[in-house]
């Protein structure tokens, strides 16, 4: 699609699985802020854009509903929701909880991930730290989405990966449209996921749990500069600001003993937000902005 979002141009898909590249290339466009919040389209837009049948097209829209990324509307079609700022707390929220206690439980039980993979994590890492030094938001969010998606295997929970992913898409659809709005964006987005690697390589779970703590304070403190919010009253905001988290010590050397893990907080799974209901799709649940309202058309 076009920066002007569905209906500008014609972007044929040709690789195989149409309804999942559909929803894929739909998605970066929301996630981009390139499909603002409370744009409407059909299934026969969608399928002219992108040079299908219905079917596909139908299928992805659906699925994207499924996932809380899109509202359907009946004789309407379907609408990209808007994220309020009490959502992105949410969202903030239930990130910072699962990621800091799945870290700090890593290692008190069996390891099966695939060290071979930080290879690839290490390109994406320069990928996205490249894109945010440079201010280039269009291949920031495209990279930062794939970086944190990989280095969300080293939990070896499929589920909980997921789940994140799902939370990092909404997260930039709320966060995008604000992005843009900055005259200029160098060096404004965090810039850490090489430190991240390293944290990773060297299998100081501690050190990456505190670097992540680190990059959702600094994302929400930024967002709430824009925006003009205050952080007051926001309950996670204790458990990010770890002061330990900017200056972290040195990085071990790869494949010697794991630093020693601090005692677990009091900070516990339970608290993370439930999901509300299981979709048929990759994530965990149906979820409505807002309190289920599509966003007023603009």
């Amino acid at each position: 699609m076009t920066d002007e979002g569905a209906g500008s141009g014609r972007a044929l898909i040709r690789r195989n699985s149409l309804r999942e590249q559909i929803s894929d290339a739909l998605r970066d466009e929301m996630m981009a802020g390139r499909l603002p919040a409370g744009r409407n389209f059909t299934v026969k837009e969608i399928a002219d854009v992108y040079g299908v049948s219905a079917t596909p097209a139908r299928e992805a829209l659906v699925d994207l509903a499924a996932q809380g990324l899109l509202v359907s509307e009946p004789h309407r079609g379907f609408t990209v929701p808007e994220f309020t700022w009490d959502d992105y707390l949410e969202i903030l929220e239930a990130r910072a909880l699962l990621t800091d206690n799945a870290l700090r439980h890593l290692g008190n039980r069996d390891h099966p991930y695939d060290w071979t993979r930080t290879v690839s994590l290490r390109r994406r890492a320069e990928a996205a730290t490249r894109a945010a030094r440079a201010g280039h938001l269009d291949v920031l969010v495209g990279c930062d989405l794939r970086f944190w998606q990989e280095a969300a295997a080293v939990l070896c929970n499929e589920r909980i990966a997921d789940y994140l992913g799902w939370l990092r898409v909404q997260s930039w659809m709320f966060a995008a449209p604000h992005l843009r709005a900055v005259d200029r964006l160098a060096g404004v987005c965090w810039d850490r996921h090489g430190e991240l690697v390293d944290r990773i390589e060297a299998r100081d779970h501690d050190g990456a749990r505190r670097l992540v703590n680190h990059h959702n304070l600094f994302t929400i403190e930024l967002l709430a500069r824009l925006l003009d919010r205050s952080l007051d009253g926001v309950s996670v905001l204790h458990l990010l600001r770890d002061p330990a988290a900017v200056d972290l010590p040195s990085v071990p050397p790869a494949g010697g003993p794991e630093p020693a893990q601090p005692p677990h907080s009091t900070v516990g799974l339970g608290q993370v937000p439930l999901p509300r209901f299981v979709p048929s799709g990759r994530y965990t649940r149906s979820f409505r902005p807002g309190h289920g309202e599509p966003a007023a058309g603009r």
